[in-house]
């Protein structure tokens, strides 16, 4: 199948875009035709409903405030053969979405990723800090889960139908991004990245993000991941230190019992057996919890093969399987 005989949707999240939404439907649709471009009107305030509409998209709303919410309810609401996600600000180049779907189907992958190239021209595309704590944050993804990441934050990409099936979407703001990147990676789901080009907002378009708190939250989110994905490493290391601290504690109040005979601080003592039992536990709830997170990924990649790889047609993949 080629891209003209699939259903390609893109979902767009819109907070507050009336001065950029119209040109980012229009440049999709000029770029792919027969796209059908969504947007999600996130508790705008502003006309981006209205614009949106005008330029040829069909509108939906979703009433629970954050980027999460958003993806969670069009990756549940629409049937597609192949999802473009893309930004309601104009700051990516919609033009790379042909080059993306096409990389998509010839692979076949799941998952596509736009990795952001800036415009030399444009030094404000960029805001202060934000590209740091990017690599910062992929840097960590990376140490975390065992493989290079490009630009985590990426809000321009491309799924096939069983990415997205595959996919729960627990995340309710701008950590979305992060969870789809540890899904793609802990489900090792074939993959690749295009550059894209990108730019700064247009006019009258203001930025939603803030780099401190958003990063902090984007940490929490990659702690607890790593605490459901790595469960081993993270109870582990919890205990291992707790060892030690209980080696250190005891040691010496044993060479004393072994030269006086008396255990002169009994407290000290107890506190060291009372470490090495919570570091017990912590191994063996380590060791539980990754029993379940085998089971967990199990679930998801048996969800994951109820669907066609992208491009391939569910008659043809049924006639595969039997």
């Amino acid at each position: 199948m080629d891209s003209t005989e699939l259903r390609i949707a893109a979902v767009v999240p819109c907070h507050n875009e009336e001065a950029a939404v119209a040109k980012v439907v229009a440049d999709l649709k000029a770029a792919v035709p027969g796209i059908v471009v969504y947007v999600y009107d996130n508790l705008s305030t502003d006309r981006t409903a209205e614009c949106a509409r005008e330029a040829g998209a069909i509108v939906r709303y979703e009433n629970t405030k954050g980027k999460g919410n958003v993806v969670r309810r069009a990756f549940a609401d629409i049937e597609a053969d192949v999802y473009l996600m893309i930004d309601g600000d104009d700051t990516y180049e919609a033009s790379a979405a042909p080059l993306m779907i096409k990389t998509l189907l010839e692979g076949p992958y799941d998952h596509v990723l736009g990795v952001r190239k800036q415009d030399d021209t444009d030094t404000s595309a960029y805001r202060s800090g934000h590209e740091t704590g990017n690599k910062v944050l992929n840097g960590v993804v990376g140490k975390v889960f065992g493989e290079n990441v490009e630009d985590m934050l990426s809000g321009f990409r491309v799924f096939s139908r069983r990415f997205v099936k595959s996919f729960p979407a627990v995340s309710r703001e701008f950590e979305i991004e992060t969870e789809l990147t540890v899904h793609s990676l802990h489900l090792r789901v074939p993959q690749t990245a295009v550059q894209v080009g990108f730019r700064d907002r247009p006019a009258g378009s203001e930025s939603k993000l803030r780099t401190y708190r958003d990063g902090t939250k984007i940490l929490a989110l990659i702690l607890g991941l790593a605490r459901h994905e790595r469960p081993v490493a993270f109870y582990g290391l919890f205990g291992t230190i707790t060892w030690l601290i209980a080696i250190i504690l005891t040691v010496p109040i044993v060479i004393d019992f072994y030269n006086t005979h008396e255990v002169a601080r009994f407290p000290t003592l107890f506190l060291g057996f009372t470490l090495v039992l919570l570091g017990s536990l912590a191994w063996t709830a380590g060791l539980i919890l990754d029993g379940i997170r085998r089971s967990r990924h199990e679930a998801a990649r048996l969800v994951y093969l109820r669907y066609s790889a992208a491009g391939v047609s569910e008659d043809i993949a049924a006639g595969d399987r039997r």
